[in-house]
């Protein structure tokens, strides 16, 4: 792969992760999550199309070939960073860390990682390493599970890792992923669900819950 810049590796991850869960590329969206003006993005998405990365037409914005597996390796670095670090850096802030190492991985150091690691399938987050998507398939969003239910959290997605309030709130209450949970309370007038792990009690807005997967316990 051709050295990008940290920005365009930025926007390819990010629009590799939409694209694969079937959401739209939305401009707004994409200045949101990172946190920056419209116009940039504007500006940033037309530099990729020029260079053969994405492709916007009438059916909206993708990854061109070119642009996929240039994602997919951003993104597999990213997630091998993770588990670099979870030994010596708080669950919470590995995301971020990440962030800041992932472009200086060589394809060398990504080979390495991923033998020394044993080719994990997920992220210490539970997202999938790309071409691994089947291992997440069958966790469902907590929002879909009911009171009095037991379930084990899986998965924090890509997509929550980037708010470091929200990760340092579930690690403080051990919402993280092979806890186990029982939920206590869904209240959908004003958008809450409430589950115990262990001895802890937490409350989640459904906006924060839909991003979290569980596996049922029958």
């Amino acid at each position: 792969m051709d050295k990008l810049s940290t920005t365009i590796e930025d926007y390819l991850s990010l629009i590799f992760v939409l694209e694969r869960d079937g959401e739209p590329v939305v401009g707004v969206q994409l200045a949101e999550l990172l946190n920056v003006t419209p116009p940039t993005v504007t500006n940033t998405l037309k530099r990729m199309v020029r260079d053969k990365l994405i492709v916007m037409d009438n059916k909206g914005t993708r990854l061109t070939k070119l642009g996929l597996q240039s994602a997919q390796t951003i993104l597999r670095r990213h997630m091998l960073t993770e588990w670099m670090m979870v030994k010596r850096l708080p669950w919470s802030r590995l995301h971020q860390e990440a962030h800041n190492l992932e472009h200086a991985i060589s394809a060398e150091t990504e080979e390495a990682l991923l033998k020394e690691l044993g080719g994990p399938q997920t992220c210490p987050h539970g997202n999938p390493l790309p071409g691994c998507e089947k291992a997440v398939e069958s966790w469902i969003p907590l929002t879909r599970i009911g009171q009095h239910e037991r379930v084990i959290i899986r998965r924090i997605h890509e997509i929550a890792e980037q708010d470091s309030e929200l990760m340092a709130f579930l690690e403080s209450n051990a919402i993280m992923p092979d806890k186990e949970a029982v939920i206590t309370g869904v209240l959908p007038f004003n958008q809450t669900i409430t589950l115990q792990i262990q001895k802890q009690t937490a409350t989640l807005g459904f906006a924060a819950a839909r991003r979290i997967f569980v596996e049922r316990i029958d």
